[in-house]
């Protein structure tokens, strides 16, 4: 399947009330990424320092004959994808997956959701810090699938190297670090996730 899952599965607009229907759900595969726009809060600063409209992204697993998503907030979370949806700006989502398939074996999915459950609860990490005692949205997805597959679904990089000179970045960055700005501190964005070259 050589094209965007993003653009085969629904990659509209959905109207509020929207309900997903098994039909609308059922070519979705555990390990599937899903990524959706919200410049609220810090939402628009990571849009400009990352040069992408992404602002958030959850995992999506198969349970009970049903998708749902698992997502770092305040805290770690699991909701369905009719409530993870209804988290986006427009209504709006894009869906991508790992090229490889044969990675996502049985044995590596329960690792995968087993972590997973596992972090439910943690909180929320505002500082974007790379240890595990608090995770963000992309540290937790990326996670997932470098503890389990030991692939990397995007490139890691340092703080300095997003666009930090917009100033409704330089003011976030002050809000949450003051003069201390980690800048050496090694980050993953939910836009370099998206363009990884190992998704479809």
């Amino acid at each position: 399947m050589r094209h965007f899952i993003s653009i085969l599965f629904f990659c509209a607009l959905l109207a509020p009330g929207y309900s997903f229907s098994q039909n609308n759900t059922s070519k979705l595969r555990n390990g599937d990424l899903i990524f959706i726009v919200n410049p609220g809060g810090q939402g628009k600063a990571i849009q400009l320092a990352t040069h992408s409209k992404f602002t958030h992204i959850g995992v999506i697993f198969i349970e009970n004959g049903r998708p749902v998503v698992y997502h770092a907030v305040e805290p770690v979370s699991k909701n369905t994808l009719e409530e993870f949806v209804r988290m986006s700006a427009d209504g709006s989502y894009e869906i991508k997956r790992l090229k490889d398939q044969s990675l996502l074996t049985d044995a590596n999915v329960k690792a995968m959701l087993k972590q997973a459950n596992q972090q439910l609860g943690i909180h929320y990490d505002i500082y974007f810090g790379w240890d595990d005692s608090r995770l963000y949205c992309s540290e937790f997805a990326w996670k997932l699938y470098k503890q389990n597959l030991h692939i990397d679904i995007g490139q890691l990089k340092t703080l300095k190297e997003f666009d930090l000179n917009n100033p409704i970045v330089k003011y976030k960055l002050q809000e949450r670090y003051g003069h201390n700005i980690p800048l050496e501190e090694h980050m993953i964005s939910p836009g370099d996730m998206y363009e990884s070259v190992l998704l479809e």
